[in-house]
């Protein structure tokens, strides 16, 4: 299955290519900002709760292959939440001062820019050579960080949307699925004590 992770990769950057050409030939709509920044923001959620499927489904059924992908999967959300970032930054005139203003004085933008934060050592750890150099638990313990990042990114989603709020809903169902099958899956099960 070496062409598993490729297809990945390059399935998971088509929608960049379709923002673009949407952008060049002016389908964005009225609001070409509003909707690219969505877009972005959506497949960042999507892809973060994707890659977090991957091991749930490994123990739910013992297939390899989810392994194989998480990684590019993570990388590719990652590489959209900085490209809604940097959207947002675009639209605010790359102001530092506009943003840190935003941060501090919006929830909704606070907690999505945590999200993003969160994932930048996750990202600049995800080779080989960086469980080498931190060893395996510190390695795994960091990466637990990416929890924390995608219920973070559906509260933004969640804060940020203003009237129909069943999409984020349903993310966070999802979401909290697959903690659950987690928990469930890797805790420990009590050794029945033998008769006496």
């Amino acid at each position: 299955m070496g062409w598993l992770v490729p297809a990945v990769t390059v399935g998971g950057l088509l929608p960049v290519a379709v923002l673009i050409w949407d952008a060049y030939t002016g389908a964005l709509g009225a609001n070409p900002i509003q909707r690219a920044t969505l877009q972005t923001g959506l497949l960042t959620l999507a892809l973060l709760v994707a890659s977090l499927a991957c091991t749930p489904l490994r123990l739910l059924t013992g297939w390899t292959w989810p392994a194989r992908i998480r990684k590019a999967l993570g990388l590719l959300a990652f590489g959209y939440a900085a490209l809604h970032f940097l959207i947002y930054l675009f639209d605010h005139g790359f102001s530092l001062g506009l943003m840190l203003e935003d941060v501090l004085e919006r929830p909704f933008v606070t907690v999505g820019f945590t999200a993003l934060l969160l994932l930048v050592p996750l990202a600049l750890t995800s080779g080989r050579n960086s469980v080498k150099r931190l060893g395996f638990q510190r390695w795994t313990r960091l990466h637990q960080l990416v929890y924390l990042a995608v219920a973070l990114g559906a509260l933004h989603y969640y804060w940020g949307v203003k009237q129909d709020h069943t999409p984020p809903l349903i993310y966070a169902g999802v979401i909290a699925a697959l903690f659950a099958v987690r928990f469930l899956k890797r805790r420990p099960t009590r050794k029945k004590a033998s008769p006496t």
